[in-house]
């Protein structure tokens, strides 16, 4: 596979004969809307004909993938293939552990059929969106309740032949530290037995000691040895309310990393991919909410525009900047093959288990043909 950007002059035509390959191959695996209409600095993937790597010379890396119960059938058909885990997002714990439980047998049911392992995702969410802090705190603290969640997960997990778990606790009070470690140890003791697996989600730290609610109470090095797996959400710098920059700068990714490896096996480390994009109204005031839209719509809009893709050197990510109809400015940071590909050459560097994808609701096929181009997928199958 081979990563091209767009000159002035081209057209898919001519790139097509020029790398010896069609331009309806090249619409297709680029998933281009008006494959007649290229522009300048966009990043297309040109398929390797008679490559003589084989598959089974690329590494093996574990994958997983979050997924909303309501994910349409193109997006998860699309995906499933090239996960290890569907993680489905969510098991709500409720404070007395009980659980709220999403209508997820027909994701389970189509990652069975694809040779998937589906894992229950716990959180600590709230029934109108975000993470409740105080639900966290009551259940973790109140040893009743703490005993009804674990058994309502070993059911569950039964019930429905889920392969394991997945907690992504977030916003947990700093002083309910040692009880959340508490909480992972007792679950991981009562899922050995039946050999399920647990993977836990932590919030892309630094440091040890670094501040704030989404950091504090998310200890590296214990996660690192009761879990099977750690999910580093390594995503989110340039976020919903924020202001504009890349939602997953391979910098800072590196930073996240170059602390991770100290307190977690790396080879238990699974790195955050994100799979969606942001457009910001400029200037940008605080508060003001970006609009989140999927990198294949966010590069339509910039064709639509005739806006030309800058690519940042240091986070590794396309942007561009556009006007729209009623003359309000606006920049857009996105994801493309050659941003997938910078943070995917991270695995390799750093040797860690694989990668998790954030989230599988639109369809973006580049994603999976730079993924299958650099790893073989593991099957627990």
């Amino acid at each position: 596979m081979e990563i091209y950007e767009v000159r002035r002059g081209d057209t898919l035509y001519s790139i097509a004969d020029r790398t010896g390959t069609t331009a309806e191959s090249l619409a297709y695996i680029n998933q281009l809307t008006y494959p007649n209409r290229l522009i300048t600095g966009q990043a297309l993937i040109i398929p390797t004909v008679g490559s003589d790597q084989e598959p089974m010379n690329k590494p093996t890396i574990v994958v997983n993938g979050y997924a909303y119960p309501g994910i349409g059938n193109a997006a998860l058909s699309a995906a499933l293939p090239y996960l290890t885990y569907l993680s489905v997002f969510s098991y709500r714990v409720l404070p007395d552990g009980s659980l709220d439980e999403p209508e997820d047998l027909r994701l389970i049911r189509s990652a069975y059929a694809a040779s998937t392992a589906p894992l229950m995702t716990l959180t600590n969410t709230r029934e109108t969106g975000g993470f409740s802090s105080d639900t966290a705190s009551e259940v973790l603290n109140n040893p009743e309740a703490r005993a009804n969640l674990l058994n309502n997960i070993l059911t569950t997990l039964e019930a429905k032949s889920y392969f394991g778990v997945n907690v992504d606790f977030e916003y947990l009070y700093p002083s309910d530290r040692d009880a959340y470690n508490s909480f992972l140890a007792e679950l991981s003791e009562l899922l050995q037995p039946g050999g399920y697996v647990l993977a836990t989600a932590l919030a892309p730290k630094q440091s040890t000691d670094q501040q704030g609610l989404l950091y504090e109470a998310h200890d590296y090095a214990f996660h690192g040895q009761v879990a099977d797996y750690v999910i580093l959400m390594t995503y989110e710098w340039g976020y919903l309310y924020g202001p504009p920059m890349a939602t997953a700068p391979v910098d800072q990714i590196r930073k996240v990393l170059d602390y991770a490896v100290t307190q977690i096996p790396p080879e238990k480390i699974l790195m955050g991919m994100p799979l969606y994009s942001y457009d910001w109204t400029l200037p940008y005031q605080r508060g003001t909410a970006a609009r989140n839209l999927s990198p294949n719509a966010a590069l339509n809009q910039a064709v639509s525009n005739g806006a030309s893709i800058e690519f940042d050197p240091d986070s590794q990510t396309p942007y561009y900047n556009y006007t729209d109809q009623d003359g309000k400015a606006h920049v857009v940071w996105f994801e493309d093959p050659r941003s997938q590909q910078a943070k995917l050459n991270l695995v390799n560097e750093y040797g860690l288990a694989g990668v998790s994808y954030w989230n599988l609701q639109f369809l973006y096929r580049p994603a999976w043909q730079v993924l299958s181009d650099m790893f073989n997928v593991e099957n627990v199958f």
